[in-house]
């Protein structure tokens, strides 16, 4: 149990959160991604050197299906274990805040590193992976959820520079993977948030949080 909303599954294959009711979702993710409300939420583990007739998304789609999941699920994938899921949370003023990672860094990369495919329209096939979930209880406005974003991201960078991850295409500090997600969901509590930036509260937390559980994760690695 993350909170009093989100129900938890963790097995070889896959972490999967559901929630109660439909949850409104941003994310990076391969299914369903950008805006939408959704009851599911799953992390899927695939090989490093993952290739298939169907498309990711579709691989996705199939896999909660066989599962039996109603409603609408926003889908990952990497070839982290499971085992790398490291969990972060706080409650604060009546606020849950919750922060999962699964960590893998066998494609670092630091941003503005040349990219391995130089075609903007393909699509790569590129699997390792650092994958971000932030569950907050409290209702977030949009903007508030794309500060979240770029929060989170910021303190996932902080914590790659903390370890010292190298890109191995700059030899530079890496700033993520190449095929990183990020997921965040809001709550529909009696609480509304609407900034989240570093001279708040919930910007400091997040990061706080983002930082320790990717620290713990890169040390299951």
């Amino acid at each position: 149990m993350i909170n009093n909303f989100t129900n938890l599954e963790q097995n070889d294959e896959h972490i999967h959160l559901s929630f109660l009711s439909p949850k409104k979702i941003l994310s990076s993710a391969i299914l369903n991604g950008g805006f939408i409300e959704a009851e599911h939420i799953l992390n899927k583990n695939v090989p490093l050197n993952f290739s298939s007739c169907e498309t990711p998304n579709k691989s996705l789609i199939d896999y909660a299906k066989a599962k039996g999941w109603k409603g609408n699920v926003v889908g990952m994938m990497t070839a982290a274990s499971m085992n790398t899921l490291c969990i972060e949370q706080v409650n604060i003023e009546g606020v849950d805040i919750s922060v999962l990672i699964t960590a893998g860094i066998s494609n670092a990369r630091r941003a503005g590193d040349k990219a391995d495919i130089q075609e903007l329209l393909t699509v790569t096939k590129e699997v390792g992976t650092i994958n971000l979930i932030l569950i907050c209880s409290a209702r977030l406005t949009n903007a508030a959820m794309v500060e979240a974003v770029m929060l989170a991201t910021e303190a996932k960078a902080a914590a790659l520079q903390e370890a010292n991850i190298l890109s191995p295409i700059s030899e530079k500090l890496a700033t993520g993977t190449g095929t990183d997600a990020i997921v965040v969901v809001s709550g529909d509590g009696p609480q509304k948030i609407e900034f989240c930036g570093k001279h708040v509260l919930f910007g400091e937390v997040i990061g706080r949080l983002v930082i320790s559980a990717l620290r713990r994760s890169l040390a299951t690695t």
